[in-house]
C-alpha cells in the first residue's frame, strides 16, 4: 500500500502540492492536491480537494474535501469513491479529527 502522507504544519512555506490527476465520467480531466492519507480497517483511504493554482483563485475558493478509497485489481492500484453511508461516516470523522489540527474545518 502507499505510503501515509502527513499533511504540512502551517508554517511551512515551502510546501509542494502532492497532485493527482483523475478523469470524469465524462472524461474530463481534474487535478486536485492528496491533502492526507491513512488507513482505516485495512483499507488505504485518500483526502483530496481540487487543485487551485492561483493564490486568489484559492481565497475565492471554497475547498470541498473529496475521500476516495484505494483499490487493487490486476492493473494496478485505483482511485474509487465511497458509496456506503457507513464507511463514508467512519472515513470522514476520521479525516475530520486528522486535519482539524492543520486546517480551519467549520463543523
Amino acid at each position: 500500500m502507499a505510503e501515509t502522507k502527513v499533511p504540512p504544519t502551517p508554517q511551512e512555506d515551502d510546501y509542494t502540492p502532492d497532485l493527482i490527476t483523475l478523469e470524469d465520467e465524462d472524461g474530463k480531466e481534474h487535478v486536485f492536491d492528496v491533502i492526507d492519507a491513512a488507513d482505516l480497517d485495512d483499507t488505504h483511504y485518500m483526502a483530496l480537494v481540487p487543485y487551485v493554482e492561483d493564490e486568489k483563485q484559492l481565497e475565492e475558493t471554497e475547498a470541498e474535501l473529496i475521500l476516495m478509497k484505494v483499490g487493487e485489481d490486476a492493473d494496478g492500484e485505483y482511485l474509487d469513491i465511497v458509496e456506503d453511508d457507513e464507511e463514508l461516516f467512519k472515513v470522514s470523522k476520521m479525516f475530520e479529527k486528522r486535519l482539524q489540527e492543520f486546517f480551519d474545518i467549520e463543523q
